[in-house]
């Protein structure tokens, strides 16, 4: 009987599957704080999540991506808030609208979110 939960040939990569998925499920399990998704024309924060670049370092290819939205590697940079480099390939970045359009049918995005802030529950009181 085999007691290992991974397949030994491949402990790591099955690790880091689990690792990743975690922050989603407790995404899942939580309340949003901030669901302000109106349809104003002011700049949110959105995650987009880019194929990873291959001759690229990954902030580089992220202000290339803004910068065909923006018009300027400068805006761009001012726009860019975070990049994801590790367990997942993709910035964060304040968007309008209108550049949320844009930018997801620039080459290389997969899929544009807007960002949400989430409170996780802290006991029995705190359950819906």
């Amino acid at each position: 009987m085999n007691l290992f939960l991974f397949k030994p040939s491949q402990p790591l990569t099955s690790f880091l599957i689990i690792l990743a998925l975690v922050p989603l499920i407790i995404i899942a399990m939580s309340d949003p704080i901030d669901s302000d998704s109106s349809s104003s024309s002011a700049p949110a924060v959105h995650i987009i999540y880019t194929e990873k670049p291959q001759e690229e370092e990954p902030e580089a290819y992220h202000i290339r991506t803004l910068t065909a939205v923006f018009g300027s590697e400068e805006a761009a940079k001012d726009a860019l808030l975070y990049s994801y480099k590790n367990a997942a390939s993709g910035f964060s970045a304040k968007l309008t609208p209108d550049q949320v359009a844009q930018i997801s049918k620039q080459p290389g995005v997969l899929q544009v979110v807007p960002s949400q802030t989430y409170q996780l529950h802290s006991g029995p009181n705190k359950l819906h």
